[in-house]
C-alpha cells in the first residue's frame, strides 16, 4: 500500500496511510573498487608542516543484501541475527517508543518512518511515513530524540519537533530550532535529551582539520526542550555522532571521530566523558593530549601546541583509527544476558581511506560497576568481506528494541538488522 501524505506549506509534510516497505533488495554484484594507495595532498586547512602522510584510498566495494550474507554475521554464542526491515531509503538514525514503534529516519529522502511489529516475530510488517519535506540528501534528516509524547527531529541546520499520536503517527512538525552552524563535510548532526530534562546536539566540524570561525562548530550544545537558552557545553570535538549517558552514573560518553589523512593507524576514535565547559583539543590536539604535527595553524592566546594541549582532556578509551562511530547505546533491555546491562554499543561505519579497511562492525563497550568504560570488544561482525575487498553494509546507528533486541541500520543497502537472544 503506497502512503498517501498531506502537505503543510512547501516544508513539511506527513503521511496517514500505511505502506508495506519490505522488498528484496538482490541488484547486480556491484565490480570491485579498490584503489590503489597513493600519497593525497592534504586539504588547504590541512596545510603539512613536514612530510605529507600517504592517505590509502581503499573502498571495500559495496556487495548487495541477501540471505546468503546474512549468514555471514558473526555474534557471540546464544545470539542470533534477523532482519528487522529492508527496501529503506538511507536509513540513519533510530528512535523506539515503549510501544513498540519504531521511528527511523531515510536521510537522503528528507523523512522520517513508523515500523511495527504487530505480532512479535521480529519482523516489521507496516511501515508508514509521519513525516516528510525535512530536507533532503546530505542535509535532510537525521538525529531523533523522544520526550514524552513528543518526536524531536534535526536537520543539518534545524530542529523540528512533533506530537507522538496515540496511534504513533505524528501530528505536524513545529520548528524549534533555526541556524545552527554551516556542517560543510559533517552534517549528519544528533540530538538526546539528558537526565536534566534537556536537549543536546552534537554540532560536527566543517573541516577534516582547521580552526572553525563559528565557536559552536565542533561542539556540543545544549537548549531547553523549546529551543531556548542556546548554550555550549563542551568543544573540540570533532564529530560526536554518538553519546549518551551511563544508566547508572549519569555520566555523558561520546564517540569522537579522528582526522583523516595522518595515516592508517592514527589519530585514534575517541571514548570521551564530556564534561561542562571542557576542551578535547581538536584540531590542534589529538588523541591523549598529543599536538597534530600537520596543522599549520596554531591555537589561541599565543599558546604553544604542547601547553594548550596539556590542558585538554584526554579520551578514556581509544579505538582504531578510521572506524568512523556512528552510534553510543547503553543497553537498558533484559532480554540479553546480565553482563551487558549498562555496557554500551557502538556502530562503525567502516573506514575509506585505511589499508587494510577496518571498521563494518557493532563492538561492545564493558563498563565496570562505578560506570566507567573499561574496554573495546567485538560484537557482530562480517559485514566487511574477509579479504577486505568487499562490504555490503555501513552501519548508522545501534538501538534497544522494546523486547530488549538490538536493532542495527544500515544505509548503503536499505536493511535494518535485529539481533536477539535465546541462550
Amino acid at each position: 500500500m503506497t502512503p498517501s501524505r498531506l502537505f503543510a506549506g512547501a516544508l513539511l509534510c506527513l503521511s496517514v496511510a500505511c505502506s508495506d516497505k519490505t522488498t528484496s533488495n538482490n541488484g547486480d554484484q556491484t565490480p570491485l573498487e579498490v584503489a590503489i594507495p597513493t600519497p593525497q595532498v592534504p586539504p588547504k586547512e590541512d596545510a603539512v608542516r613536514a612530510v605529507s602522510v600517504p592517505n590509502n584510498l581503499v573502498k571495500p566495494a559495496k556487495q548487495p543484501f541477501g540471505a546468503e550474507r546474512l549468514a555471514q554475521l558473526r555474534v557471540p554464542a546464544g545470539f542470533q541475527v534477523g532482519v528487522f526491515a529492508q527496501g529503506l531509503t538511507n536509513p540513519r538514525k533510530l528512535a523506539v517508543r515503549p510501544s513498540g514503534a519504531v521511528y527511523v529516519t531515510e536521510r537522503e529522502a528528507g523523512r522520517v518512518t513508523l515500523l511495527r511489529d504487530t505480532n512479535g516475530d521480529g519482523t516489521a510488517d507496516t511501515s508508514v511515513v509521519v513525516a516528510s519535506g525535512l530536507g533532503s540528501k546530505n542535509a535532510g534528516v537525521h538525529g531523533l530524540a523522544l520526550q514524552g509524547d513528543r518526536l524531536f527531529m534535526i536537520t543539518d541546520k534545524q530542529v523540528f519537533v512533533a506530537p507522538v499520536n496515540p496511534d504513533d503517527t505524528l501530528g505536524l512538525p513545529a520548528r524549534i530550532i533555526d541556524g545552527l552552524p554551516d556542517a560543510g563535510q559533517h552534517p549528519n548532526r544528533t540530538l538526546a535529551f539528558g537526565p536534566d530534562g534537556k536537549l543536546y546536539v552534537s554540532v560536527g566540524s566543517t573541516c577534516n582539520a582547521c580552526a572553525d570561525a563559528n565557536p559552536e562548530n565542533a561542539t556540543l550544545l545544549r537548549f531547553e526542550p523549546d529551543g531556548t537558552g542556546r548554550a555550549v557545553v563542551a568543544k573540540g570535538l570533532r564529530n560526536t555522532i554518538g553519546f549518551a549517558w551511563h544508566p547508572v552514573s549519569g555520566q555523558l560518553w561520546g564517540m569522537d571521530h579522528g582526522s583523516d589523512s595522518r595515516g592508517d593507524d592514527y589519530p585514534p576514535e575517541e571514548l570521551n566523558r564530556i564534561q561542562e565547559g571542557a576542551d578535547y583539543g581538536w584540531p590542534y590536539c589529538l588523541g591523549k593530549q598529543e599536538p597534530d604535527a600537520f596543522l599549520s595553524q596554531e591555537p589561541p592566546d599565543m599558546q604553544s601546541r604542547p601547553e594548550y594541549c596539556a590542558k585538554t582532556q584526554a579520551p578514556v578509551l581509544e579505538y582504531q583509527a578510521h572506524s568512523a562511530p556512528m552510534s553510543l547505546t547503553f543497553y537498558t533491555g533484559t532480554l540479553f544476558p546480565q553482563d551487558f546491562r549498562d555496557n554500551a554499543f557502538v556502530a562503525m561505519r567502516g573506514s575509506w581511506n585505511r589499508n587494510p579497511p577496518t571498521g563494518y562492525k557493532v563492538v561492545r563497550v564493558r563498563f565496570d560497576a562505578q560506570g566507567t568504560p573499561t574496554a573495546f570488544e567485538d560484537f557482530a561482525s562480517g559485514w566487511l568481506g574477509t579479504d577486505g575487498t568487499t562490504q555490503f553494509a555501513r552501519l548508522a546507528d545501534t538501538a534497544v528494541a522494546a523486547d530488549g533486541a538490538l536493532l542495527v541500520t544500515d544505509d548503503a543497502n536499505g536493511v535494518i538488522y535485529r539481533i536477539g537472544y535465546s541462550g
